[in-house]
């Protein structure tokens, strides 16, 4: 809540004039004008519409506009795309076989279509492809085309034999040793004996070294030559693309059809055709809006990207063409509608449905269309022989109308559409977001399911639509998902049915079908209209939710479902309620526990019973109900993991007997209205407000509560199933997981959110993120460890402890209402002892903390180094803080000190992994070496030492040290020239997929950012544009913040949304901070670094009750470029904002220009930085080792296991009190800390020593001493900042008590 004056919904009159003066529904909204998004009334049919569907409208066929002085408007382009080889005989092609195939999408048959982007694909290292013909034909040519990714699949050795029978082959050509030169090429083979066959066979004997052979295409040919292309532009009615990585094939984006776009440049430079479409009559009105979606192929590979070159254009009848215009219209991301525009911006992702829509009423109000055309305009391209630019695209939805209103009415959680993001997959990510209906941080989410019988992709959006391409739900359902790569747990389903009789539980047959258009996905309300007439909604609680279902007939059916049979389902028709259990859980749902079930209906069924024979007989089931009179069925359903009078309680606690849906739908509402109108913002299209506050719904969405009320809404009494403790066996009515006390949160990666998603808490959220970390620390106390993946528990995946700097962040910025020394404590444990599991801590710990990085023996070895540098940093200005905290015990504070200083050295130790001769972070070997020859190194490459990336996306992992990475490049000014050149180096994913040995779904959206080697799908790149603020050159932060702000968060229309995986608010986050102008780059500290603010003006109200407002009234897409900045009315320089000066209310006025100006390039520019500006890293570094001197002990025990660099090994001592010495071989050396790591048995750690030093071995003095130590773990290291530090040729640690018989330490370390 605000300070001040209460939370509420805000009043719908103000929240008009509050988010902008001139809100607009969505461009897109004549082509998608009523997907459920909100803030826009319903528009009168369009003037003009078609889906290129039979019975609609039919375009003119390949047709050229003419221009005045009647020549065609066309230069430098022949129709439709080159065929890879001339004489094709696909048209005798009957039937294709193989020796086994990848159905649905990977079948033979797709070797035979003569497109690269689809392919066959066999489970074997060998395998064979076989054409029937129609008849004898004598091939003398073919061809092979490589398939999209995982060159080790292509074929290496193969015969292409012939036979008349099919059963007996003569071999007519034969290769050995084939490769192709990337992916999507074609090699061409004359065949050596040619002969009469009507059987051609592909023989694959060998492959590239996979245990999977793919081709795209098998292309034969009778040799002949075909005729001549026609000049001009192929336009004609097709079934759509055959192939896309969120796509249904070969249908269009909405029907069965769409309009192909084909042509192949014939001149080199600039090219251009345009075709006529449509002869129309239709009047401009200044609310007329143009639309339509668009598919560019990525033809052949090519990274010119041609097929983005094309756009709709509009004749009027005054002779003048839209693109042509002084001023021509801008589409809803504010580029120019014209083709040159459009490829240019590179604003159209390739292999993808992109809606596109202007309105062109500001620019040709009052005009008359009177011809609609379809044009292509490259300004380069290539005509050589054998490398002609073709390009291939697709276009559908095409609509001139009126755009919706504005709804005067609409809140903020009214422009969320809660599926952005869902028109995603493995393949290629624009989200790949569950669209849940939840309460903010809730503890259970509901979704509609389109695939039932998954625990990943759940919904989705387009590509499992049925044969009429119509999305269809196989359920609605209970979810904990926190991605589709973590998987789901602990599921429920439900889905209505007006089938006669017994209705069928089986997925495909109970599926129904229903039109985006009829669907509305909101944070408080979900609901769909299928077509045969049933509406099913959901409005959501925290541990509950109710259902509502409408029928049509006088009859309704209720069908219960799981995943899979590992539950229980219990009716009670008397009662008219039902119960049950869930345990399914994915591979990643690490410390998952069983799930229970309560629901009560408003009316008693008339039927309620089990249904058995399909495989899930425990859990299948239905309920029917009389709906003769009352046409509505609600049911109340609520979920516990401690038993199922829990669930029952929390459904009394939430939504008690009596409380309407509309109740539970505004409630839900009020709680997302609270958190979303934290931001108001002026200047923004309504595209831009549904991309705002859908980041913000996604911010507030994860983490979730774990926990559950088992007290009174007076008096609550908060328990929860510990997913960190064994468990043991549960019943149908009773977890078999410990109950504790408290309260925990989970569904969260710290890799993926510690960037931005925590700082946003941090800022936007101050009281909430302290619950939330406090939530988290709860797991540390139960456990003994907080999760680096909770999901709920200690899942086993990715990099860095992240956790460590996230909680480090949200104290350094103030936030409290968490334990702080709990959580520096967890910090502490994931950075000094050895992990008891893979799910926990630091992996390679044992050997890192005293070598200063982790070894390549760990997969992802940078990632882990990097990360752990960014996270020893927050430990340090956590500890540095926690020692001036006035509460802070005084014993502890000494104790804090010389922990922050070891960790913000320790935090400097990028240094050992930086290799001054390739000038890149890589891996080291076990044995120091680097991973490979400096020749070798190719930072293009993926994996190895880089989760997920590559060498350029982790060459600016130093967030906590930007003037530090300055100097290991040379200065600013190189680093503005690595930026730079990063870049500039495009990503090609092609031949570096490094150890992944194919492509994933990360290299392909770096590829297609088209922002170099920016992976912005990815968390590493999300701090390098940032980067170029310490480089000196913030215009460039300004332009690239604005360019991906721009670019990459597109498609909200049509289910994308983003470049790459959400990721838990990650993605989210980072466009809102984005927006609002500054960026949590140094996360751990107290600043911000600024960007370029994408609104006019934007406020932030702080939970303290002050604002943050960022003016910025020049703002537009041109004017992209600070020019300068005031704060409270002060002129400011800085590129940085701290905490501080935003927590006390701010009013920061920016002006904005079209050019780069010097504003922020001054030498007191920059926040402070671990190194000096000017300075080099200074890190601690071990004294001791092999080669540097030698150790022993007065007890004769050996002692080289205590300097070998690992706490693998120890040494035991015959006594409590050993005296161990180390002498350097040569001169002197001056420590400054010392380390002690204790060994793998409790009971003989030191408790109380002394270090002294000595320059001749005879006299010691007393540098240090200890007494009253312990250690809490095992293999736990302790550093020790020395008293009395000094020039030394020997140290010796006395110890003058421990905590048994005999002491035990695992390694000694002299750091200086």
């Amino acid at each position: 809540m605000r300070s001040g004056r209460p939370r509420r919904l805000l009043a719908r009159p103000l929240l008009a004039a509050a988010v902008s003066v001139a809100l607009t529904v969505p461009l897109s909204a004549v082509a998608h004008a009523a997907t459920g998004t909100a803030g826009q009334g319903h528009a009168p049919a369009p003037a003009f519409s078609t889906s290129f569907e039979d019975g609609q409208a039919q375009p003119a066929a390949d047709t050229a506009e003419t221009l005045g002085d009647g020549k065609p408007w066309v230069s430098g382009v022949t129709a439709g795309t080159l065929p890879v080889l001339p004489g094709s005989i696909k048209d005798k092609i009957t039937a294709v076989t193989a020796n086994s195939d990848n159905p649905p999408n990977e079948t033979a048959q797709k070797a035979a279509d003569e497109d690269p982007n689809t392919k066959w694909l066999t489970f074997n290292s060998t395998g064979w492809l076989q054409y029937r013909l129609s008849g004898d034909v004598t091939v003398k040519k073919y061809a092979l085309t490589s398939a999209n990714d995982s060159p080790g699949r292509d074929p290496k050795d193969f015969q292409l034999q012939g036979s008349q029978d099919g059963s007996h082959w003569t071999t007519v050509d034969s290769r050995t040793g084939q490769d192709f030169p990337g992916r999507f090429k074609s090699h061409v083979y004359d065949v050596a004996n040619p002969g009469a066959y009507s059987y051609y066979r592909l023989n694959v004997s060998l492959n590239h070294g996979d245990p999977i052979v793919q081709l795209a295409d098998l292309i034969l040919s009778d040799g002949s030559t075909g005729p001549a292309p026609a000049a001009g532009m192929t336009t004609e009615v097709g079934t759509g693309p055959s192939s896309g990585p969120n796509v249904t094939p070969n249908v269009g984006f909405t029907g069965l059809k769409a309009l192909e776009y084909a042509g192949t440049h014939t001149a080199d430079g600039a090219v251009h055709a345009y075709n006529k479409l449509y002869d129309v009559h239709i009047k401009v009105a200044r609310d007329t809006q143009l639309s339509y979606d668009i598919f560019p192929e990525l033809t052949g590979g090519d990274l010119a990207y041609p097929s983005t070159y094309a756009a709709i254009d509009l004749h009027f009848t005054d002779g003048t063409y839209l693109s042509q215009s002084r001023n021509p219209a801008d589409d809803q991301n504010g580029v120019p509608l014209t083709p040159r525009e459009q490829g240019d911006s590179k604003i159209l992702y390739a292999s993808q449905w992109n809606a596109q829509s202007a309105d062109i009423g500001k620019v040709a109000a009052g005009k008359t269309i009177d011809r609609i055309l379809l044009g292509y305009d490259n300004p380069k391209g290539s005509a050589a022989e054998g490398a002609q630019t073709q390009f291939k695209g697709w276009i559908d939805d095409l609509a001139i109308g009126s755009a919706p209103a504005a709804d005067p009415h609409a809140t903020y959680a009214d422009h969320v559409d809660t599926r952005r993001g869902t028109n995603a997959s493995g393949s290629f990510s624009r989200g790949n977001n569950l669209p849940a209906t939840a309460v903010p941080n809730g503890f259970n989410f509901y979704t509609p399911v389109t695939d039932a019988g998954s625990d990943s992709w759940e919904y989705s959006y387009a590509a499992q639509n049925n044969a009429d391409n119509l999305p269809t739900l196989q359920a609605l359902g209970i979810s904990h998902e926190p991605s589709p790569w973590m998987g789901d747990r602990d599921l429920f389903q439900v889905m209505p049915s007006a089938a006669t009789g017994t209705p069928s539980l089986d997925r495909a047959k109970r599926a129904l079908p229903f039109k985006h258009s009829d669907e509305t996905a909101k944070p408080q309300y979900y609901g769909v209209t299928f077509t045969d007439g049933i509406k099913a909604e959901i409005a959501p609680a925290d541990h509950s939710a109710d259902f509502r279902f409408t029928f049509t007939g006088d009859t309704g059916d209720l069908l219960f479902d799981n995943i899979d049979n590992n539950g229980g389902l219990t009716f009670d028709p008397a009662d008219g309620t039902l119960q049950g259990w869930a345990e399914h859980k994915s591979g990643l749902s690490t410390g998952a526990s069983r799930m229970f079930v309560y629901a009560e209906f408003d009316q008693k069924p008339t039927t309620a019973q089990k249904v058995t024979g399909y495989g899930r007989d425990n859990v299948t089931g239905y309920a029917q109900f009389d709906t003769s009179k009352s046409k509505t069925v609600t049911m109340r359903i609520a979920t516990s993991f401690i038993s199922v009078d829990q669930a029952k309680k929390n459904l009394s606690l939430e939504i008690p007997q009596g409380t309407s849906f509309g109740t539970v739908e505004k409630r839900a509402a009020q709680q997302w209205n609270a958190k979303l109108g934290k931001v108001e913002v002026q200047g923004a299209s309504s595209d831009q407000l549904t991309t705002l506050y859908s980041d913000l719904y996604r911010m507030n969405l994860y983490p979730n509560n774990g926990s559950e009320n088992t007290g009174t809404a007076a008096h609550p009494v908060w328990q929860y199933a510990s997913a960190y403790q064994p468990q043991g066996t549960s019943t149908a009515t009773q977890t078999g997981a410990k109950v504790v006390d408290g309260k925990v949160y989970v569904n969260n990666g710290f890799w993926d959110t510690y960037r931005s998603e925590w700082p946003a808490y941090s800022l936007l959220e101050s009281k909430t993120a302290g619950q939330l970390v406090n939530g988290f620390v709860q797991q540390y106390k139960d456990g003994g460890w907080t999760a680096r993946w909770s999901s709920p528990g200690y899942a086993d995946l990715m990099t860095g402890t992240s956790s460590d700097v996230a909680f480090a962040d949200a104290y350094a910025k103030g936030v409290t209402g968490f334990d702080a020394q709990a959580a520096y404590e967890a910090a502490v444990k994931n950075a000094t002892v050895v992990p008891t599991n893979s799910g926990v801590g630091r992996k390679g710990l044992s050997t890192s903390e005293f070598t200063g990085y982790t070894d390549t023996s760990v997969d992802g070895s940078i990632s882990w180094s990097l990360d752990g540098y960014v996270n020893d940093y927050g430990i340090g200005t956590m500890a540095a803080k926690l020692a001036k905290d006035p509460k802070t015990p005084k014993a502890d504070r000494e104790r804090y000190k010389e922990e922050s200083a070891y960790f913000l050295a320790r935090a400097q130790d990028y240094t050992e992994v930086f290799n001054k001769n390739t000038g890149f972070f890589e891996g080291r070997n076990p044995d120091g070496s680097w991973r490979v020859p400096d020749s070798s190194y190719d930072p293009q490459t993926w994996g190895y030492e880089y989760t997920e990336s590559n060498g350029w996306n982790y060459a600016f992992t130093v967030p906590q040290d930007p003037a530090g990475l300055a100097s290991i490049y040379g200065g600013q000014k190189n680093l503005e020239k690595k930026l730079d050149t990063f870049f500039s180096t495009q990503e090609t994913a092609d031949g570096d997929t490094g150890s992944y040995g194919g492509t994933i779904h990360e290299m392909i959206e770096a590829r297609d950012v088209r922002m170099g080697e920016l992976g912005m799908s990815n968390q590493p790149s999300y701090a390098i544009p940032y980067m170029y603020d310490y480089a000196g050159a913030p215009a460039k932060t300004q332009a690239v913040v604005r360019q991906i702000e721009q670019r990459l968060y597109t498609g909200s229309s049509i289910g994308e949304g983003y470049p790459g995986d959400e990721d838990n608010g990650a993605a989210s986050t980072w466009q809102i901070f984005g927006a609002l102008g500054f960026y949590p780059l140094q996360v751990g500290s107290d600043n911000y670094v600024i960007g370029s603010p994408l609104f006019t003006k934007a406020t932030i109200h702080l939970d303290n009750g002050r604002s943050i407002v960022v003016n910025a009234p020049g703002n537009s897409g041109k004017n992209v470029y600070v020019q300068s900045l005031k704060v409270n009315g002060k002129p400011y320089d800085k590129v940085y904002l701290t905490q501080d000066q935003l927590s006390a209310g701010a009013v920061l006025d920016f002006t904005m220009g079209s050019q780069p100006s010097s504003w922020g390039t001054g030498k007191d520019a920059l926040p402070t930085s671990l190194t000096p500006k000017g300075g080099t890293p200074s890190p601690l570094t071990d004294t001791t080792g092999s080669g540097l001197g030698t150790a022993t002990a007065s007890d004769g025990t050996a002692t080289a296991a205590l300097f070998d660099n690992t706490s693998a090994t120890q040494a035991t001592f015959t006594t409590a009190t050993p005296q161990i010495t180390y002498t350097y071989s040569g001169s002197g050396q001056k420590a400054t800390f010392y380390t002690l790591t204790s060994g793998r048995t409790a009971g003989q750690d030191p408790t109380a020593w002394r270090l002294e030093g000595s320059t001749d071995g005879t006299h010691w003095k007393t540098v240090d001493s200890r007494t009253g130590q312990s250690f809490d773990n095992r293999l736990q290291t302790r550093p020790f900042e020395i008293a009395h530090p000094g020039t030394y040729t020997s140290y010796r640690l006395v110890v003058t008590a421990g905590s048994g018989d005999t002491t035990t330490l695992a390694e000694v370390e002299l750091l200086h």
